[in-house]
């Protein structure tokens, strides 16, 4: 199995004009955050999870020339934005991309993207085929991914276990029946926004004690914003089996 962090930041998690915050004048490539997506490659099917903005960059810094399918978390822009950019894949693979996503980020895609979707399309546009998700397991070209169901403030998130992986961003609450799909996992990569407590973000502490609940065999923190403080300061007070995700990281196991 194959995980690559095209992006680990937030809109707030991108260097900010004007900003002179240690952070954002950072020389470390580390503290250089894209929005947050992962690549995973499992049992020979590629997937993405989220397209942002900045999913163009992605795929072209990461040299990404295969994609079976997109997962979608939730309809947050910087989720979705860069959701156009799959006609590059339409183009290569000769063939529709297949998107998973719930209900309600279906209505965004089919509003923000109607030109793909309608009935006479304009030559050249990305041409999707949508399934529709809930909270069951679901299987891409034969590989099983779980769904897990959390929250942000109160927005329904989707984060998703394939194997032992467990992908969630953009929640701070994870309910009591969710945590039995993740218990197991060898990898765990959970969100956290900054060191401040947020109303739909895990702050760092609270990311913390998730983990620690969990007990994965390696955690890593995403989406993370420019507020939580620099890479090198913030690994060196997190526990041993916990390390911030930075961009282009590659973990295979």
């Amino acid at each position: 199995m194959q995980v690559t962090f095209l992006g680990t930041g937030t809109s707030q998690g991108v260097p900010v004009i004007g900003c002179q915050c240690h952070v954002c004048q950072s020389v470390d490539v580390h503290d250089k955050r894209l929005r947050s997506s992962v690549q995973i490659i499992a049992d020979d099917v590629h997937l993405v999870i989220d397209t942002g903005p900045d999913f163009r960059q992605q795929i072209l810094r990461s040299g990404l020339h295969r994609l079976d399918a997109l997962l979608f978390t939730h309809g947050h822009k910087d989720h979705t934005a860069g959701f156009d950019d799959i006609r590059a894949f339409n183009f290569i693979q000769q063939k529709d991309m297949d998107v998973y996503l719930d209900e309600r980020v279906e209505q965004i895609i089919k509003k923000d993207y109607d030109y793909i979707f309608a009935t006479y399309k304009y030559p050249g546009i990305p041409k999707a085929k949508l399934h529709i998700i809930d909270n069951k397991p679901f299987s891409v070209k034969g590989l099983q991914i779980i769904p897990i169901l959390v929250y942000h403030y109160r927005l329904p998130v989707f984060g998703f276990r394939i194997k032992d992986f467990t992908y969630i961003t953009d929640c701070n609450h994870i309910p009591d029946e969710e945590m039995e799909k993740i218990m197991g996992s060898k990898v765990v990569v959970l969100n956290a926004l900054r060191k401040e407590k947020h109303i739909s973000h895990f702050n760092l502490e609270e990311a913390l004690e998730m983990m620690e609940k969990i007990k994965p065999e390696q955690g890593y923190i995403t989406h993370i914003s420019h507020q939580l403080g620099t890479h090198d300061e913030i690994n060196r007070i997190l526990p041993p089996n916990i390390k911030l995700a930075h961009d282009e990281l590659v973990l295979q196991w």
